[in-house]
């Protein structure tokens, strides 16, 4: 909501350490609604930060990282509730060992007429560090014929890769004009006033209305149940077809990945044995029901 002289109401405040603390939890591998859980909030308020940021953490320094030379905020805790006791601005800078002009500048700067008169300290800090981020205007902002220009290739469901690299064919004189892929994920699912519309998200590959975060090489999971081997491995006995029982085995998706088909076919005589499985397609199905000497599904068995 807004008031009639333009700023904004006053609202909920902003719960920095929580929501530091839920990204932390989010970039070590833990789940949204776990997170949530054990931060003692409600799914949708993990859901908000996640969709304000296009599904990635804010570009905030940590509070460990900031110079001394600002106020912490336990500083401007302190500055709120000394000025509640009514003391001057002298007197809360001499406690606080800083100078008087700087407290000063602090409620003059993250105060707001609609804070009725008294400085909160948590606002004020919030207030801060969003001034302190100064994001530089985007060339999507700026440039309005490359503003034009992208949405129109993603429109036709290019990849940011591939509008990368046509930005340079085009303009190859031009390299203000040149953008990595990166930034124009980050003008989809960041992007705010100064970038492209998150609608275009539904034109991507993937479709996901908030940017998903890789997971790590020890966290992943393994395609295959047991260690694949690899094709230029196997036996020259294999290659030369002259013996029974080498099998080659495929897997046949369907629409969507709602039914699948495996099939085994011997390299010798050509059997082929198409198994359905109608359970699902994943490694362990495909393991249980896929072995040539399974005998406990249908099998369909064609002579090529």
């Amino acid at each position: 909501m807004w008031s009639v002289d333009g700023e904004a109401r006053r609202g909920r405040k902003r719960r920095l350490e929580l929501e530091a603390e839920y990204w932390r939890l989010l970039a070590a591998g833990m789940g949204s609604v776990e997170a949530c859980r054990q931060l003692g909030i409600g799914r949708k308020t993990g859901y908000r930060w996640r969709s304000e940021n296009g599904g990635l953490p804010p570009d905030y320094l940590p509070e460990s990282a900031r110079s001394s030379r600002y106020l912490s905020l336990l500083e401007r805790r302190r500055v709120a509730s000394l000025r509640e006791r009514g003391l001057t601005v002298r007197e809360i800078a001499h406690r606080l060992g800083r100078a008087p002009s700087t407290v000063s500048r602090e409620l003059r700067r993250n105060s707001r007429p609609h804070d009725y008169g008294r400085y909160d300290a948590d606002l004020a800090h919030h207030r801060c560090r969003e001034r302190a981020v100064r994001p530089r205007r985007a060339k999507l902002a700026t440039d309005l014929e490359l503003r034009a220009e992208v949405p129109a290739k993603l429109d036709l469901e290019w990849s940011p890769e591939q509008v990368a690299a046509h930005l340079r064919r085009r303009w190859p004189e031009r390299p203000d004009r040149h953008l990595c892929h990166e930034s124009i994920y980050r003008a989809l699912y960041q992007g705010a006033k100064d970038g492209l519309s998150r609608t275009l998200t539904r034109k991507l590959r993937t479709g996901r209305p908030l940017r998903k975060q890789r997971r790590r090489a020890n966290q992943r999971t393994p395609r295959f149940v047991a260690p694949a081997t690899v094709i230029d491995q196997r036996p020259v006995a294999v290659e030369l077809r002259q013996r029974l029982g080498d099998w080659e085995g495929d897997l046949v998706v369907g629409v969507r990945s709602q039914s699948a088909v495996a099939t085994l076919v011997d390299r010798r005589t050509r059997y082929l044995r198409l198994i359905p499985l109608p359970h699902g397609h994943s490694a362990g199905h495909c393991a249980t029901h896929s072995s040539p000497c399974s005998a406990s599904s249908p099998h369909t068995r064609v002579g090529v």
